[in-house]
């Protein structure tokens, strides 16, 4: 054969006879997989421009000649003389290629597509229905992952909504407190349950059933985000409201599966996503593998989706509630990402009138009046550091005189929208009166300085640094090594003595108080001002070392020493230490 023959045989991957023959092949061959092979060439057509080469993925545009090699070898109706103006060719209407495409598009549903109306709106549950975590923990210290649990084993007991709940875990539903439903709803198995689980002499065994309600994928986060996609766009798709829950550690989240988070979104699903395990100093004895500060952060790239961060049950409880009623009852397209906590801490009752504060992201918690002719401040707290917030404010009472109101902020992300969609109308309305943002309307009249401190990175809280003047942030930037949270959060800078700290320096800096009083404060709470900055990597490759309340600690730039920061002394040669 010549070379010119050679260039014209068909491979089987580009002959449509042999692409056809083998998918009649494949599909009437029963009983077995089959798999076709198809051989093909890279940039196959292109000839002298690309074909057979590494350089067809780089080709953008092919020249006169080459235009016209490639016509003539596909036998494509264009002229010379139109060739140079690279027109795209159209077959005749009634050519038998347009009718089959045209017949193919009507069997799809029509030339545009489409979405399906959707199921019809449903009637979300009360918010009394939830009722139960209103007046708190009564003192007891629980988790708002434990919270959670319990809000979820009730809201499948609805009447109502019960049977479209779709709790999707990837292998961690004991650590997350949820093991109680494998009793109450089963673990679903299209096949039952064909073996004994280990567990089966408890209660709460592990439970597969072929009418089990939980979709339980093993350690395949992908897999369970595949569920969450499927459930959460049922509604349009089989025209069935469906409202999925998938609970994870929340560092396997964005961080992992973030491109079909992405995807979720693009095709307007709706229902819940749970990080649980949040926060970069929660979980802290396994390293940096579960030290999530930043889904928050990342979140914010997701414009429809619905970012919170609640300190409490019953902010959590007004959330979901809320959640479901905008997605299902008014049809929003919309989703939701919730952190969770394993920091256990008792619950306090919802605040009167706090609904609202708490959906649009900010409400007063608390105040602390000041002592006669002190100053004051804000204090702005999110998820577990609410805990050393609280913390903070009795301490600049009692230690300093110094009053404070504590603000509690379920939603950095619904804050800074808010404020510039009102900025983006007051600019297009500039006959109109302009309007204020819900952070302006709430801050009227309070007077600084603000201090916010997150279990997040400083990003997190500073986004809505533009609309409060002078806003001090605390946060969670960097990598933090240590056994327990106390340290992990004094390392931070975001525990109750950090958080004073900055409240009183901010006071000096603002002429209010003098600024004597923050030198002694270093020393009153044990703050160590040569303490390496947390987002700050280290330069030297072989240690350093850190005081901690007092106690000089070793603190190692190695993965095999990451959770050193709080052991027991060390006896230290050089970089060589060895334990005591």
């Amino acid at each position: 054969m010549s070379d010119e023959q050679i260039d014209h045989l068909r491979r089987g991957g580009h002959d449509p006879d042999k692409v056809f023959a083998a998918y009649q092949a494949a599909v009437n061959h029963k009983d077995q997989p089959t798999v076709i092979l198809a051989k093909t060439i890279k940039g196959y057509g292109l000839g002298e421009a690309g074909e057979g080469r590494n350089i067809s993925h780089q080709q953008k545009k092919l020249n006169e000649d080459e235009l016209r090699a490639f016509r003539s070898r596909f036998g494509i109706p264009i002229s010379d003389e139109e060739l140079e103006h690279t027109p795209f060719y159209k077959p005749a209407e009634d050519s038998p290629e347009m009718k089959y495409l045209h017949e193919r598009r009507a069997a799809l549903g029509g030339t545009l597509p489409f979405r399906s109306p959707g199921a019809p709106p449903l009637t979300a549950p009360p918010l009394e229905r939830f009722a139960g975590v209103f007046k708190g923990s009564d003192g007891r210290e629980i988790s708002t992952t434990m919270a959670f649990s319990r809000m979820l084993a009730v809201m499948l007991r609805d009447p109502d909504v019960g049977k479209l709940i779709v709790p999707i875990v990837p292998d961690e539903a004991r650590t997350f407190g949820m093991e109680a439903l494998f009793f109450q709803v089963g673990i679903y198995s299209h096949i039952g349950q064909l073996y004994e689980p280990v567990d089966r002499s408890s209660m709460l065994y592990y439970r597969e059933a072929t009418d089990g309600q939980i979709l339980e994928e093993g350690i395949t986060e992908a897999g369970a985000m595949a569920d969450f996609i499927a459930a959460g766009r049922a509604y349009s798709t089989h025209c069935v409201n469906m409202i999925p829950f998938y609970i994870y550690y929340s560092m396997f989240g964005f961080q992992r599966v973030g491109d079909m988070i992405w995807c979720a979104a693009d095709s307007r699903c709706k229902g819940f996503l749970l990080g649980a395990t949040a926060g970069r100093t929660t979980l802290n004895g396994e390293g940096l593998q579960h030290e999530d500060g930043h889904s928050q952060v990342w979140a914010l790239s997701v414009p429809n989706l619905k970012a919170y961060d609640p300190a409490f049950a019953y902010e959590l409880a007004v959330i979901v509630q809320d959640g479901i009623r905008r997605m299902y009852q008014e049809q929003e397209s919309i989703f939701y990402y919730l952190t969770l906590y394993n920091d256990n801490y008792p619950m306090l009752p919802m605040p009167e009138g706090a609904v609202e504060g708490i959906l649009k992201g900010m409400y007063r918690l608390q105040t602390e009046a000041a002592g006669d002719g002190k100053p004051s401040v804000q204090l702005l707290g999110s998820g577990p550091i609410m805990r050393e917030v609280l913390r903070a404010q009795t301490m600049l009472k009692e230690q300093y005189g110094i009053g404070s109101t504590i603000w509690s902020v379920t939603s950095y992300k619904e804050l800074r929208y808010d404020a510039l969609a009102t900025e983006r109308w007051n600019m297009l309305h500039p006959d109109q009166p302009p309007r204020t943002s819900y952070l302006g309307t709430i801050l009227q009249g309070v007077e600084g300085p603000f201090v916010a401190a997150s279990d997040y990175m400083r990003t997190l809280p500073e986004q809505i640094a533009r609309w409060i003047l002078g806003l001090v942030a605390l946060g969670t930037d960097g990598f933090g090594r240590s056994e327990s949270r106390e340290a992990l959060r004094n390392f931070f800078e975001v525990d109750a003595e950090h958080i004073v700290f900055a409240s009183l320096h901010a006071l000096a800096v603002a002429g209010k108080i003098d600024r004597a009083l923050v030198s002694k404060a270093i020393t009153d709470l044990k703050i160590n001002p040569d303490q390496p900055a947390s987002h700050l990597v280290p330069t030297d490759p072989a240690c350093a070392r850190v005081t901690f309340r007092g106690t000089e600690q070793w603190s190692f730039d190695f993965p095999i020493w990451e959770k050193a920061l709080t052991r027991r002394p060390w006896s230290a040669s050089g970089c060589s230490p060895a334990p005591r």
